[in-house]
């Protein structure tokens, strides 16, 4: 069996705002094996950056809390990590590229200060040499080294985005935690930051949960898909499983709303309504006034997950129903 790096288990976030308490995470459970990448798919709303953060002890408290589950990293739980082993973790076990390079830069800095810092903290080692690490880090992300004395706003959004990949990487994590890595980048150099990405993780043998909106690019990067809504899995399982094999109505709403460049004239097919209120849930199914199969059942409790073959596992009522299918199956 595979190493497992990463396990969640029935992890629940809140925020209390003066709004009222925002369950952003309710109970969200996975794993990921070494050198397996996963990809956490969702719209906005979703939980999927909450649950990075989580897992790096990154919630802003207050407002955020992590109200109750476990985070265990290479057999270590997170939760119960004092400050200075969480600084330590930081960077060598887990890292990650945060959404934004145009604001995740400091911009008094330079690039190769900004990496160096890196080393300094991690290796304890001098100013010179950890700059002269930075640099070839730079390197390895395909920028000249000369370039490390360079200061964030003299980088395109690509540019800057490859700084963060090095910053993220400089100290070999284990675990690489990608929060919409090319989302501000346009189709061409999107293409590149994945394909350096991918090309990484395999040189560095290391494991990676992928958040993105863009199930192009999940397709294309990851192994293993977690669909989330409203702070929970609703369906996981290999890439295969979820493209082929799609089992949740809220996940064939996401493939339907694509367009599909052999069938130009057909119009997409949207999901219709909007995320739920996260400070007023519904009592059932999160996606149950949205969904085309809901029955009177589906609002009455939140459907646990059910497997359906291989490593595919789906949290919806209608299978409780022998023979249930998606109307596009």
């Amino acid at each position: 069996m595979s190493e497992t790096v990463l396990e969640v288990k029935d992890l629940v976030v809140n925020y209390q705002t003066d709004d009222g308490c925002v369950e952003a995470v309710n109970g969200l459970s996975f794993s990921l094996a070494k050198k397996q990448t996963l990809g956490l798919v969702g719209e906005t709303g979703a939980g999927k950056t909450t649950t990075a953060l989580s897992i790096l002890r990154l919630i802003p408290n207050p407002p955020g809390k992590i109200i109750s589950g476990s985070i265990t990293l290479n057999g270590r739980d997170v939760l119960a990590m004092n400050q200075e082993e969480l600084e330590k973790m930081r960077g060598t076990d887990v890292a990650m590229i945060f959404q934004d390079p145009m604001t995740a830069l400091n911009p008094v800095m330079t690039v190769g200060e900004q990496i160096a810092q890196v080393y300094m903290l991690h290796e304890k080692i001098g100013k010179k040499e950890a700059f002269e690490k930075a640099k070839d880090m730079l390197k390895l992300v395909g920028i000249a080294e000369s370039r490390a004395y360079d200061y964030p706003h003299q980088f395109s959004g690509g540019m800057k985005q490859r700084v963060i990949i090095a910053i993220a990487l400089a100290c070999n994590p284990q675990l690489l935690l990608a929060d919409e890595p090319t989302t501000a980048l346009d189709v061409t150099i999107q293409a590149q930051v994945l394909e350096l990405i991918r090309e990484l993780i395999q040189k560095r043998d290391m494991s990676m949960v992928l958040i993105t909106h863009d199930l192009g690019v999940v397709a294309e990067v990851c192994d293993n898909v977690a669909v989330m809504y409203a702070g929970r899995i609703v369906e996981i399982g290999t890439a295969w499983e979820i493209f082929n094999e799609t089992a949740h109505p809220y996940t064939e709403g996401l493939f339907d709303s694509l367009p599909n460049l052999k069938q130009r004239g057909e119009e997409l097919v949207p999901i219709k309504g909007m995320m739920p209120d996260p400070t007023n849930l519904p009592k059932g199914c999160a996606f149950c006034p949205r969904c085309p199969y809901a029955t009177e059942n589906c609002s009455k409790a939140v459907p646990q997950m059910r497997h359906l073959g291989g490593t595919h596992y789906v949290s919806c009522a209608a299978y409780e129903h022998a023979g249930f299918k998606l109307r596009g199956k």
